[in-house]
């Protein structure tokens, strides 16, 4: 049902093309008529991060190198954990890839961990962004033992 007055169409705008014919383009919210917005990297893989520390049975986000050099970091005054440790996104015009690296819990069934994380990855990025996730893969590189990181090093010299 096209309102010919504006051109709307329940699926979007209608326009004639060069023949003659009735085209319908989709309004999606990020690409109108007018204005597009954009939304950045690091915005998606924010969303990403958090959506993923969210579902029971993820210890960690990031790899060995990434964890080490955020524990130093954790120790510095002032400086704050990066909720996009572990994520690396790729976002174009209406679609978004996400990579995520992240340690389970022992004792985790990794196959239903890696549908949940998925499922609520992806559910946040298309609420809050309106961008189409094409694949959410997720990289388990680790798992976490309870008590075998909580023990601090104790150094003999200095007493």
């Amino acid at each position: 049902m096209t309102n010919t007055a504006t051109g709307k169409t329940a699926e979007g705008t209608a326009t004639r093309n060069s023949t003659g014919a009735l085209v319908t383009t989709k309004d999606d919210g990020l690409v109108t008529k007018q204005g597009t917005t954009s939304i950045a990297d690091v915005v998606v893989q924010k969303i990403a991060g958090l959506a993923t520390r969210e579902v029971s049975g993820v210890h960690d986000l990031g790899g060995g190198a990434a964890r080490a050099f955020g524990a130093i970091r954790d120790r510095i005054p002032g400086a704050s954990a990066s909720v996009g440790q572990g994520v690396s996104v790729e976002v174009g015009e209406k679609q978004a890839a996400v990579d995520l690296q992240i340690v389970v819990e022992y004792g985790v069934g990794i196959a239903d961990l890696s549908r949940s994380v998925r499922r609520n990855v992806i559910t946040a990025i298309e609420q809050m962004t309106g961008l189409e996730v094409v694949e959410v893969n997720i990289n388990v590189n680790d798992v976490y033992i309870p008590g075998e990181d909580d023990e601090e090093a104790v150094s003999d010299r200095v007493k």
